[in-house]
């Protein structure tokens, strides 16, 4: 024989809310059809394990779809209503079935329930704002690192174009005259490189501090320290092959980012920034290398950036001590 179980029930302005007090239900069958709901299972309910259904045909008009969830104590029911609205009684019949019930968990007045749909209506709007301030945040950040990428790029571009040209031009005797002609737009770039380290240690891009910061400082340890303080240096080969190779390897690294800040890929770019960067970044180590070594002779006799000891002693500590620990540590740290 077909029971019919316990049923609680409780509104808001949109829905209709429907427990069924029935443990372990199975073969659940939940439907609106007519402006009536229909349901049927299988389950352990006030008499015992038996099958129960029940039928409840609505004040006002419902919609058709109907969600129902099955727990291991309830079947929870939600039916949404056509139009938004209180309404005074559940059923078509004024005379409540003897099945239904409030409940008292979730029952609130139109008042309590016109006061949950203003602190939603808040919580809605402060998240909206929240999430505005976080778009104009999130596009200004991608204004800023595209701009600095771009300056980079526009100067790495100018850096390995004017080499390439005064190569083709002057041949040789371009190798000589580079740092007189390219140093001030490498300053400039290495010296807004900083930006790089400043934008990882407060997150604006998810980068590690040390890395770069490391990258960042051996660079301009090679141009103001090995070739800005060494007037000896600034007609040295060696400057044409640092340069040419950090503007080559920049001039792919660039517009990568630039790309990445729209969260945009070329694959053309994305090979040619990973692959060139195989033979270029040695390459350029070797080449500071040696330009650290070529340094050191023009140290000890200079006497720059010595240390002075005291008279007692009657001599100084050479700058190119630093230079050979530095090196070292290049060597080990690009082993890596």
């Amino acid at each position: 024989m077909t029971l019919t179980p316990l049923v609680y029930w409780a509104q808001r302005h949109e829905d209709i809310y429907l427990r069924v007090e029935l443990t372990d239900a199975q073969n659940i069958d939940v439907r609106v059809q007519e402006n009536a709901l229909q349901f049927r299972a299988q389950g352990h309910g006030a008499k015992g394990q038996n099958e129960y259904e029940f039928s409840l045909e609505f004040v006002l008009p419902v919609k058709p779809e109907v969600s129902h969830k099955s727990t291991q104590r309830q079947v929870n029911i939600t039916v949404r209503k056509e139009q938004h609205g209180w309404w005074e009684r559940l059923t078509k019949q004024e005379r409540k079935p003897v099945f239904l019930a409030p409940d008292f968990d979730r029952w609130l007045d139109e008042s309590d329930a016109e006061m949950e749909i203003r602190e939603k209506e808040e919580k809605r709007n402060r998240l909206k704002a929240s999430r505005h301030k976080e778009d104009q945040f999130v596009s200004l950040k991608t204004v800023f690192l595209f701009t600095y990428n771009l300056v980079q790029f526009l100067g790495f571009s100018w850096i390995f174009v004017n080499m390439t040209v005064r190569l083709l031009i002057f041949g040789q005797d371009s190798l000589y005259d580079t740092f007189h002609s390219i140093s001030d737009v490498m300053f400039f770039c290495q010296i807004l490189a900083a930006v790089e380290v400043l934008n990882a240690a407060f997150g604006v891009v998810r980068t590690g501090v040390v890395p770069t910061l490391i990258q960042v400082f051996g660079r301009n340890f090679i141009l103001f320290i090995i070739f800005g303080s060494l007037e000896e240096m600034h007609n040295r080969p060696v400057v044409f092959f640092v340069f040419y190779l950090w503007s080559a390897i920049e001039i792919f690294r660039y517009p990568f980012y630039m790309l990445g800040c729209f969260n945009t890929e070329w694959k053309t770019l994305t090979w040619l920034r990973y692959t060139l960067w195989i033979p270029l970044y040695p390459l350029g180590v070797l080449a500071e290398a040696v330009a650290v070594i070529q340094s050191i002779p023009i140290f000890d006799e200079s006497k720059l950036f010595s240390i002075p000891l005291p008279k007692a002693i009657g001599t100084s500590i050479s700058f190119s001590y630093v230079l050979y620990m530095y090196l070292l540590l290049m060597f080990l740290g690009k082993s890596r």
